[in-house]
């Protein structure tokens, strides 16, 4: 026993696949190592330990300083933003004096926005009519339009005809982050109150139950949740209606959803990751306005997913590529990232980069379940728009145009609420149900309507395959007018199989030049924080990593994750006081819905980004 301590004494990887531990003997080794008298504590946050139980808590001042508004939003993203500044807009049409509040985590406007995206203007048009004036970066129109699907050594071109959704004339290749700082500069001309660095920490409600608004994360707590001698308590933000634009699985969305039953009549949403870099090439191989999208290798038809290359013009040979894989993959052994690495040594894909340099790297979360995932979006005294409730076109690759026309559609429902002097509210926080039946009414759900099939088509046994034939004959045909609507088999969770019926897969090391290896990735983040603060990431149950996750499914945290945390290196680390580096991840948002190891984020970040093994923790 004591030399198998001192071997798990490595970090995680090396300890189960450089000692080559054997399948039959992991059970047994998992549930010792889990047990109560062995697994010390991990969990800090006071969500599971309240600090009212907590001794080192006791004479703390826990007083929070409240302010009053008319509207809060949290989150300044695109969605958040076309809220406020709609609002605004309305506010000086009508001279009307609305307070709105927008709290946004990141440090700046856009700084966790990831460059590179195709833009579809029509929301912004609306919005802005005269953003060109204003001087929107909108730098780059698409000028070509490309798709293949991909084999190990080939491409296959296929044909973009004119009204399928990958036909992206007359949209614009964008530096998302850009545009959203240009947004948020707008929004504060109108009068909108901004704050960037106050991540929402917690919703807020009346004593009749409606949402009072929402408190933003204290500062001061030690890794191990005790107060530090400069802990300071977060400001709460009190408002009629409180607009919820966290993005895709916000922390707070996920409360919402229990405490209101929002998705009681809707399906489970399936999730993809996105992972994203941008680079510098040789000029002479730059095409500004190029739109390159593929399917296929090194995924297989069964995994959905596929790649995107974007040439940006601003200024210098950019380009944004990324590579999109859904979360109901069936491998544990898979690892996204790492097929994104493999993929940028295609044939078709490697002589672009050649020669350049890579300068940034990101992944995000994506709702990809469309309409039929889309839960109840109002409540009393708030609503939820963007990303949050998931208003992606998938088979489009777009959300952002979606997600503003969701904002200004809440902007003008709230607004003719506010300022309906014969307004009478069974409940304290206003409940804004006209946004929802707006939203039914406008372009974002015909639009959705059109496209609902064609993402569950992909789960016949054609697989991704299936679903582009559907694609050619369903909808290029009917547009979305066939009389049926398609369902989705299930969470993403319930997809994974366990590791003893899968074969692991062995990745090409990457070369350093097209390929990177994930540390270096993630030092091209801007990923930043101080040590001793608690973990964004909390355990509902300390033993599960290892008692479940590692003993049926191979520990998939060490590969599923973008920044290369993992719970269940966290574990080991504190089991065997071994010094194990750990990384978080602030710009992207957490995975999938009954993900059992619970995401709860008290500071600048969102939740990190976790896949679908973490469902097999308990709820």
């Amino acid at each position: 026993m004591q030399v198998l301590l001192a071997r798990l004494a490595c970090p995680v990887y090396q300890c189960f696949h450089a000692i080559k531990i054997k399948k039959n003997y992991l059970p047994l080794c998992a549930t010792r190592w889990s047990s109560t008298s062995v697994v010390p504590r991990i969990t800090t946050h006071y969500t599971v330990y309240p600090r009212d139980q907590d001794k080192r808590w006791e004479g703390v001042n826990m007083e929070r300083f409240a302010e009053e508004a008319d509207v809060v939003i949290v989150g300044a993203g695109p969605a958040g933003l076309s809220a406020a500044a709609r609002l605004k807009q309305l506010a000086a049409q009508h001279e009307k004096d609305i307070r709105v509040c927008l709290v946004e985590k990141a440090a700046q406007i856009g700084a966790h926005t990831l460059s590179g995206a195709c833009l579809d203007p029509r929301a912004l048009q609306e919005l802005f009519p005269d953003w060109k004036e204003k001087g929107a970066p909108l730098n780059t129109p698409v000028t070509e339009d490309r798709f293949g699907i991909l084999t190990e050594k080939y491409r296959i071109p296929v044909p973009i005809l004119p009204g399928l959704p990958m036909n992206n004339h007359g949209n614009y290749i964008v530096r998302l982050g850009h545009l959203v700082s240009w947004m948020g500069e707008q929004a504060e001309a109108l009068g909108v109150e901004v704050y960037p660095g106050y991540a929402a920490a917690e919703v807020l409600f009346h004593e009749d139950g409606s949402v009072k608004g929402i408190a933003t994360n204290d500062v001061g707590i030690q890794k191990d949740g005790a107060p530090k001698t400069t802990f300071e308590r977060g400001l709460e933000l009190h408002a009629k209606v409180t607009i919820f634009a966290e993005g895709c699985h916000g922390h707070l969305a996920k409360q919402l959803y229990r405490k209101f039953d929002l998705r009681a009549n809707c399906e489970p949403q399936t999730y993809g990751i996105g992972l994203k870099e941008l680079w510098v090439i040789d000029e002479k191989k730059w095409k500004p306005g190029r739109v390159d999208h593929t399917v296929g290798w090194p995924l297989d038809r069964h995994t959905y997913g596929g790649s995107f290359l974007y040439h940006l013009n601003e200024g210098e040979p950019l380009v944004a590529l990324g590579f999109v894989v859904g979360l109901d993959y069936q491998n544990p052994y898979l690892s996204p990232f790492r097929e994104f690495q493999r993929w940028k040594h295609h044939p078709s894909i490697q002589p672009t980069l050649e020669g350049g340099k890579r300068i940034a790297y990101g992944a995000r979360a994506l709702n990809e379940g469309g309409l039929q995932c889309i839960p109840k979006l109002t409540f009393p005294g708030g609503l939820l728009i963007g990303c949050s409730p998931g208003f992606m076109n998938v088979p489009k690759i777009k959300g952002t145009h979606t997600a503003m026309k969701s904002g200004i559609l809440a902007a003008e429902s709230i607004f003719n609420q506010l300022t309906n002097e014969n307004l009478q509210s069974k409940t304290i926080g206003l409940d804004v149900t006209e946004y929802e039946d707006n939203l039914k009414k406008s372009w974002v759900w015909k639009e959705l309507y059109a496209v609902r099939n064609i993402r569950p088509s992909c789960h016949s046994i054609l697989g991704v395959y299936g679903g582009m034939i559907y694609t050619g004959i369903f909808y290029w045909i009917f547009r979305g007018m066939e009389p049926w609507t398609l369902k989705h088999k299930g969470s993403d969770s319930d997809k994974l199989k366990p590791a003893k019926d899968c074969t692991p897969i062995e990745y090409p090391k990457p070369d350093g030049q097209i390929s990177f290896d994930l540390l270096s990735s993630v030092a091209l983040s801007g990923t930043n924080h101080e040590h001793d603060q608690p973990a964004h990431l909390t355990l509902k149950d300390d033993s599960v990593p290892v008692n479940r996750n590692l003993s049926i499914y191979d520990g998939p945290e060490q590969r599923f994750c973008p920044a290369g945390f993992s719970p269940f290196t966290s574990t080991f680390s504190r089991i065997f006081a071994t010094p194990i580096p750990l990384i978080t991840w602030p710009n992207t948002t957490c995975f999938p819905s009954k993900c059992g190891v619970g995401t709860v984020v008290m500071k600048n970040w969102e939740p990190l980004v976790l896949l679908p093994a973490l469902a097999m923790l308990s709820n």
